[in-house]
């Protein structure tokens, strides 16, 4: 009885109140951030994107969440500020190019990296596996491994394949980041 009226004002609160989110889209440069952050926003694909430079901020509206996306660039120089950028958001975005097996390690490695700062505990993870449509792309079995995503243990861990081009499971995506702006009002 007690869940049938939490859905009942959960579905009534939704008519009159806006959630919001704040994520925080990382990974190495040429992953497809900015791109996924386009397809989410307009459900467009442009092949010519030109790499961020420091971060972008985008609010993104789905239903009733507005998600504030926070795109940092993945050059070297800007990894530094991933971790200023990830404190206290809904949860973190880590981008792979799951194409580029020759990234695959500096990817974990910064992805391990980051998620070892105590300011960061507890921040649920999503990892995309950007270009599947693209030859010899890991699928989800393959960057769980190669990312060593299994070793982590301290917060909850999401991992899709994804084509930000073909705009392959980007709905998924969606459903999970909209599952955790409510996660975040019951914290």
């Amino acid at each position: 009885m007690f869940a049938i009226i939490n859905k009942i004002l959960d579905w009534f609160k939704s008519l009159f109140w806006k959630e919001e989110m704040e994520l925080t889209l990382v990974g190495l440069q040429y992953s497809g951030k900015t791109t996924f952050v386009n397809v989410i926003a307009s459900g467009n694909f442009s092949e010519d994107m030109i790499p961020t430079v420091g971060f972008n901020m985008r609010k993104v509206t789905k239903g009733n969440v507005t998600i504030k996306v926070w795109d940092i660039g993945g050059q070297p120089r800007f990894r530094s500020m991933w971790e200023r950028y990830c404190r206290g958001v809904n949860a973190i975005v880590y981008m792979v190019d799951a194409a580029d097996l020759d990234k695959m390690e500096a990817s974990r490695n910064e992805l391990h990296s980051l998620l070892d700062k105590p300011q960061l505990a507890g921040i649920p993870v999503l990892v995309l596996g950007n270009k599947r449509d693209l030859p010899g792309a890991l699928e989800e079995t393959g960057l769980i491994e190669r990312m060593n995503l299994s070793s982590i243990q301290d917060r909850e861990i999401c991992c899709y394949s994804i084509s930000c081009k073909e705009k392959d499971n980007i709905d998924i995506t969606l459903q999970w980041l909209i599952a955790h702006s409510k996660s975040q009002a019951n914290r």
